[in-house]
């Protein structure tokens, strides 16, 4: 795992260093807010490392510079990930990067995800700054899925409204607060949906793309 940690920092501070991939330029920093806090919600999780072990396939949506998706990749190695991202460029520069990482379960995808259609059991991760119930309204899925969201110290108070309206159609299966020294409270909220969303057949099945 040092390897891997210390070429990802090598690409994205030099080779790539120009895409904006992270503002995190200290190695130290970088193992810290980068690749533990990818990998710790995920370690300190029973519910989504049973969730993840079921479907054996993880959607991260936003994945930006490439977290957790490729951090996870490297740690879990034994599931396939698939990331969604409105960004044509950090696809194309993620993608190079988890080649060039010798990551081969990894899949990258420009799209939103509102233009995808689940249709195979998968877990949805989020790491994006948007509300829970904003981005739970844009996922169609003909199936039962669940979706984590990592969120800062103050999701509670901040996003109060959105939980509230997000359990009409989806039930809570884990609220856990994820320890890592050095950085600021983090929660890891787990959603699954209640029913299948059906019936828009014009959507893109993810089946096809993975």
């Amino acid at each position: 795992m040092n390897k891997f940690i210390e070429e990802y920092y090598e690409l994205l501070t030099k080779e790539y260093s120009g895409i904006n991939l992270t503002r995190i330029t200290d190695y130290e920093e970088f193992k810290l807010k980068q690749i533990s806090d990818s990998i710790e919600p995920y370690e300190q999780s029973q519910v989504f490392q049973d969730s993840l072990a079921k479907t054996g396939v993880m959607v991260d949506i936003g994945f930006g510079g490439g977290f957790p998706i490729l951090p996870l990749a490297r740690h879990a190695g034994q599931y396939r990930y698939f990331g969604v991202e409105t960004r044509a460029k950090k696809v194309k520069v993620v993608a190079e990067i988890a080649e060039k990482l010798g990551l081969k379960n990894t899949s990258f995808f420009h799209s939103r995800i509102e233009q995808i259609m689940i249709d195979i059991p998968v877990v949805c991760t989020f790491k994006a700054v948007g509300k829970v119930n904003d981005f739970l309204n844009k996922i169609y899925t003909t199936e039962i899925i669940q979706v984590f969201f990592y969120k800062g110290p103050n999701f509670y108070e901040i996003e109060y409204d959105q939980i509230k309206e997000a359990k009409k159609h989806w039930k809570i299966i884990e609220e856990k607060e994820i320890n890592l020294p050095g950085v600021e409270k983090r929660i890891l909220i787990g959603f699954e949906n209640k029913q299948a969303r059906k019936g828009l057949n014009n959507l893109v099945k993810l089946s096809e793309l993975i």
